[in-house]
């Protein structure tokens, strides 16, 4: 870590090696726009860069080179799902000054990496994310990435400057890792802006934050810290951080103790999460609930068990996704004064600064709803700031969408709801236009559920 100084389908991020291929054919140029200003495009701050000028800067004609990592996407979006493809333009990526090393994406064995994707076709805008739970920045390349890109945003994502299961070991002192996200984040917007600039000759009329599980928390936390840099923000069942809970070490304690056949069912509902759920548990036992408690259970209060999971979560699955036994008893009510102090330096309170859609499944496992996003609403009313917020419940969602295929006939993906929810917030945003007030998003009854999601109520017809 080097700055003033998770974890949506870990199992198949960390059984999964990165993609890699050779890079596409270096496009030719079409007409006086196709990459113009290339040489001129320098990230400010960053320690290296290197830029390519693509046919097609969209996940499926990256799929297999260097330019994105489909492993690293594992489980986040359904089979079936439509994205659009066709969007020439320029990328970058590169890296940040930074003392940690666990992202070896392209070689470089160096974190704080970045990609800007930055297209032909400009529409004025800017998104910005960070990965979600432990993954990196190439995470969000099909959920979110294809869709701005083709709207004709710029578009930037971050790994946070740190990533994989034992992101923990980064920095000094508890609670620097997590503290690390918030400012690779807020790096990463000011030199995107800047690049952009550089690119098509202004800084973005419009800057909006985003992100999924632990970019939907860094999209709280930067509408909540950093107002001036954002116009918006749509937040995909952002990860709850508040100092004296709930947060993640209030409700998995309970899942894990469940696991290890100490707590019931009637206790996991007692902690938040969802009757009708139960159907998801096996899969989040293997896969989500040991290892997330663990390594931020470790990041935050890693006087608590020296030996679990120790200087590195392990380096077999079995290993890395198994919980501790300690976990089980875990309180962190009763935890040290110093164990909140660390929490405390990332909490949300629920001051949002700019206008901020959120979204969440009613069937999440990992960060159930009512624990979380329910609790980050009233935050939100609470401050006074409510009329910057809409919130919207998704019937059947889940945490990662890849579940669906496998219970197409009791989930729905939640990625056509974000779709629309961004186009909600543009809408907002840009033309005053007010979004529907916020609901319970109905499975559809019939239609395409992979591809489509009005956020408003339908309306009944007409007796007679």
């Amino acid at each position: 870590m080097r700055l003033s100084r998770a974890v949506p389908f870990v199992a198949a991020t960390l059984l999964a090696a990165a993609m890699s291929g050779p890079a596409p054919a270096r496009a030719t140029t079409v007409g006086d726009q196709h990459c113009a200003r290339q040489d001129r495009v320098r990230v400010p701050g960053a320690a290296f860069q290197q830029s390519a000028c693509l046919l097609d800067l969209t996940t499926t004609a990256l799929a297999g080179t260097p330019y994105t990592d489909m492993a690293d996407q594992a489980g986040l979006t359904a089979l079936g799902t439509r994205t659009p493809t066709g969007v020439p333009g320029i990328q970058i990526d590169g890296y940040f000054p930074d003392s940690s090393r666990f992202n070896a994406t392209h070689g470089w064995r160096h974190d704080a990496q970045f990609v800007i994707r930055l297209p032909d076709r400009w529409n004025g805008g800017l998104v910005v994310t960070g990965a979600p739970g432990t993954r990196k920045q190439y995470a969000t390349d099909t959920a979110i990435s294809d869709q701005v890109l083709a709207l004709g945003y710029a578009y930037a994502a971050t790994d946070k400057g740190n990533s994989g299961a034992d992101f923990y070991r980064d920095g000094k002192r508890p609670g620097d890792a997590v503290a690390e996200w918030n400012a690779r984040t807020t790096q990463l917007t000011r030199a995107a802006r800047r690049a952009v600039a550089q690119r098509y000759g202004h800084t973005p009329r419009r800057t909006y934050m985003t992100g999924i599980s632990n970019g939907g928390y860094l999209t709280r936390w930067q509408l909540e810290n950093h107002p001036e840099l954002y116009d918006g923000g749509v937040d995909w069942e952002g990860a709850l951080w508040t100092t004296d809970g709930p947060n993640l070490l209030t409700s998995l304690p309970t899942a894990v103790a469940r696991m290890l056949g100490s707590a019931r069912d009637k206790d996991l509902y007692a902690v938040g999460f969802a009757r009708g759920s139960e159907f998801l548990w096996p899969y989040h036992e293997q896969a989500y609930w040991g290892v997330t408690q663990k390594i931020y259970r470790a990041e935050f209060d890693p006087a608590y068990d020296n030996g679990c999971p120790g200087p590195t979560v392990g380096t077999t699955p079995a290993q890395i996704l198994s919980p501790c036994p300690a976990d089980a008893t875990y309180d962190y009510a009763s935890r040290p004064a110093s164990v909140h102090r660390a929490v405390a330096r990332v909490a949300l309170t629920g001051r949002i600064g700019r206008p901020l859609i959120t979204l969440h499944g009613d069937l999440d496992a990992l960060l159930p709803k009512a624990a979380d996003s329910d609790v980050y609403a009233r935050m939100i009313d609470a401050s006074g700031r409510g009329p910057l917020h809409r919130y919207y419940t998704i019937a059947g969602g889940t945490h990662v969408d890849g579940l669906y295929d496998t219970y197409p006939d009791r989930l729905r993906p939640i990625l056509p709801c974000y779709r629309s929810a961004f186009d909600t917030l543009v809408s907002w945003v840009e033309r005053g236009a007010r979004p529907p007030a916020g609901r319970t998003v109905d499975r559809p009854a019939s239609g395409d559920a992979l591809n489509s999601c009005p956020l408003s109520a339908p309306v009944a017809p007409a007796a007679g």
